[in-house]
């Protein structure tokens, strides 16, 4: 196409004003048209931080083999204005189902147990678990009446119902999609989720009835994680945080992933933060479920629902393995069976919740978040993992949208 340019003077085009419309098309032709800037993703990020609605963040985007963009804008700590960094650590608590839940399945590819094994066979405390009543024990007559009688003034009770036994033994696979009736925690797994050894916690989880019968509710469930975390030490003869480390995060090349951050790495855990009393700024927030003293062996236990600290290039990896389904740099971690299994919906029919094995799935992949904020996404239909790092209890204004913005800009920039 060729482009005739005429003589543009201040609007005007040989001696004559050129209409606006004229004028646009003219510099569009000729490549001067004003485009929208491209936004990196720091820049995308920057002005939540600018209007005090997020401490700080770090954000990457990697593919199957690299890492893309990784960038850390605001801060790790606002009083004392450290600056996040890439290498922050964060609690990423419930991102710890999706690992425990791959190592329960590295036993499963090995033929040492079945995902539909029922629990007991590995846990004897299990047997002969019961079902809770309906929480009827108390309520009055919807009328107020004694039946019967003719005495309005007279209430009528209703009879506290006995526990019924279990269908049928709660399975691995059901504790691993929060299907299984167990509780989020137990009565003496308090003030702290970190405070009992993984065996006394679980048979915590035992000697109290089932909430609902094994598979027909959904109850979102660190008992249950835990309890197939349980399983895996028996199973594999190894304490459950030792077989992380050797099978999963020394492989992994994950240095930052762990249930005790030394002193050093404590230097570098974002603080926590959430809305004041009048929504309007951020004040401190803590680590609630957490003992104050993260260094600690020896009253301080691994929670494999929740417990693990970790980094932003260490999750990638963790992620970039289950984004290569099952394999990364040569070594496979998962069969494609069990990967299978651990990204698609296991939740029954008839419930709402898509739940995996330790992920929620959905039809762009699958991932997890964190109680205070983190998240894993998996896009295998982006073929992108998103890793979003804060240590957030609740947002001001519009926080909580910046996730969703770092979202968009990775799957616009880099997905398929």
């Amino acid at each position: 196409m060729a482009l005739v340019c005429l003589p543009l003077v201040a609007g005007k085009t040989a001696g004559m004003r050129t209409p606006a419309f004229v004028l646009s098309l003219l510099l569009a032709l000729s490549g001067l048209a004003a485009t929208p800037p491209h936004l990196s993703l720091e820049e995308v990020l920057t002005p939540f931080v600018q209007h005090d609605e997020i401490a700080g963040v770090v954000a990457l985007v990697a593919d199957r083999e690299k890492v893309l963009a990784v960038t850390a804008v605001g801060f790790a700590d606002i009083e004392a204005k450290k600056a996040m960094q890439a290498d922050s650590l964060f609690w990423i608590a419930s991102q710890s189902k999706g690992m425990t839940a791959v190592a329960v399945l590295m036993l499963v590819d090995e033929g040492k147990i079945a995902l539909d094994d029922p629990v007991e066979k590995y846990l004897p405390e299990f047997k002969g678990q019961m079902v809770a009543p309906p929480k009827l024990a108390g309520k009055a007559d919807p009328k107020g009446k004694a039946k019967g009688k003719g005495d309005e003034s007279k209430v009528t009770l209703v009879p506290e119902p006995e526990p019924t036994p279990a269908a049928h033994p709660i399975t691995i696979r059901e504790v691993l999609s929060h299907v299984s009736g167990l509780p989020f925690a137990s009565a003496v797994e308090k003030p702290t989720l970190d405070g009992l050894p993984l065996a006394d916690a679980v048979k915590s989880y035992a000697k109290a009835p089932l909430a609902t019968q094994p598979g027909t509710h959904y109850q979102y469930s660190n008992a249950g994680i835990n309890t197939a975390a349980r399983v895996l030490e028996v199973v594999s003869g190894m304490p459950y945080e030792a077989f992380m480390q050797k099978r999963l995060f020394d492989p992994l090349g994950m240095k930052d992933t762990t249930f005790w951050p030394n002193a050093s790495q404590v230097a570098r855990l974002a603080k926590t933060y959430k809305p004041d009393a009048t929504k309007k700024k951020l004040m401190l927030g803590n680590l609630g479920q957490m003992q104050a003293d993260l260094t600690d062996h020896v009253h301080r236990f691994p929670m494999p629902a929740g417990g693990l600290f970790s980094t932003a290039s260490d999750t990638a990896r963790f992620c970039q393995m289950l984004l290569n389904r099952g394999e990364l740099d040569g070594r496979r971690y998962l069969s494609l069976k069990s990967f299978e299994a651990l990204t698609t919906r296991q939740t029954p029919v008839g419930i709402k919740e898509n739940y995996g094995l330790g992920f929620a799935v959905s039809p762009d992949g699958f991932g997890h978040g964190g109680a205070q904020a983190t998240s894993m996404d998996i896009r295998m239909k982006n073929g992108i993992v998103v890793i979003w790092m804060v240590q957030h209890q609740g947002y001001v204004g519009n926080g909580g949208k910046a996730q969703g913005a770092c979202k968009d800009w990775a799957v616009k920039e880099f997905g398929k």
